[in-house]
């Protein structure tokens, strides 16, 4: 049975725009319809590769250089050669912008994997040919009634691994243990899943990292079983040099559902407050959610920063 639809944190505005954009694989460019990879490909075969999600904001890649660390530390760690340095990584993205006509309000996924393999195998000594690099640009804003109004999450019984199972730190193309945890909450009645690690502490959602607002501080998981969100860390640094008290330490289910505040941070949604969670309202209802109202400036100010250097 298909999950019933819900809100959720990469709900984007319709754009027609979309319809005319062309792909980029392996340097060349194609339309949505004939992009393309082959069925021997070792992402679509056994999941193995990683990617990148990236805005461009105002004509700027925002947070290359923190996309571009976490992109080529993934590759280090699973011994995948991108074929491709830093320079030309940006490139190809640069390219695939300047192809569209995109200013801004787009956001880029890039997917790198192993490449072609010659049979259906694990092994990456059957892989034939370098790595394959799709690069998909989108005008995609989010939905604004989204980001206002927030969303609710139900906790999966599916746990985050630990990182001698699947590092969580990997931003690679398995995901299904988070797919699982989604489709549990959709059927739950939930927007999104928030999921615990190992040891029953609150690790992070299946798409987005988790925070909680407790007496005007700010709390996040440790981090060791989730992946190091980029948008996460720029909220804790912001809100750090504003002096607002951070931890990132192991907290309960328990310090959820008595906190004054919830949100999710993500590349494309920002910060996106949670309103409920296993079906508990979040603070009080007409308590509005000012803590995260401050952190989304001092973000948003942060990417202005960012794109003005």
């Amino acid at each position: 049975m298909t999950p019933p639809a819900a809100r959720t944190t990469h709900q984007a505005l319709a754009d027609e725009r979309n319809a005319s954009v062309e792909i980029y694989i392996n340097g060349e460019f194609f339309p949505r319809a004939e992009a393309k990879v082959s069925v021997f490909d070792s992402g679509f075969l056994v999941g193995d590769g990683i990617w990148e999600g990236i805005r461009l904001h105002h004509g700027r890649l925002v947070f290359l250089d923190r996309h571009l660390d976490r992109l080529f530390a993934g590759a280090g760690a699973i011994d995948l050669d991108i074929g491709m340095t830093r320079a030309e990584v940006t490139a190809a993205l640069q390219a695939t912008i300047d192809h569209n006509a995109m200013v801004d309000g787009v956001h880029l996924r890039l997917m790198i994997t192993r490449g072609d393999k010659k049979t259906p195998s694990q092994h990456p000594a059957n892989c034939v040919g370098g790595p394959n690099v799709v690069i998909i640009a989108e005008h995609k804003l989010a939905d604004p009634e989204v980001r206002d109004t927030g969303i609710s999450l139900f906790t999966a019984t599916v746990r985050r691994p630990p990182p001698d199972t699947l590092d969580q730190k990997l931003n690679c193309h398995s995901k299904l243990h988070e797919v699982i945890a989604l489709i549990q909450a959709s059927h739950a009645g939930a927007d999104e899943a928030l999921m615990l690690d190992p040891t029953g502490a609150v690790a992070t959602c299946n798409a987005t990292n988790f925070f909680v607002v407790r007496q005007g501080e700010v709390w996040t998981s440790t981090g060791q079983y989730n992946l190091n969100g980029i948008t996460s860390a720029v909220i804790l640094e912001t809100a750090a040099a504003a002096g607002i008290p951070t931890h990132r330490a192991p907290f309960s289910l328990t310090d959820v559902y008595s906190a004054d505040e919830a949100f999710v941070t993500g590349t494309f949604g920002g910060l996106t407050p949670v309103h409920t969670v296993d079906g508990r309202t979040i603070g009080t209802p007409d308590g509005g959610s000012p803590m995260t109202a401050r952190l989304r400036e001092l973000y948003e100010a942060a990417i202005e920063a960012e794109v003005s250097r």
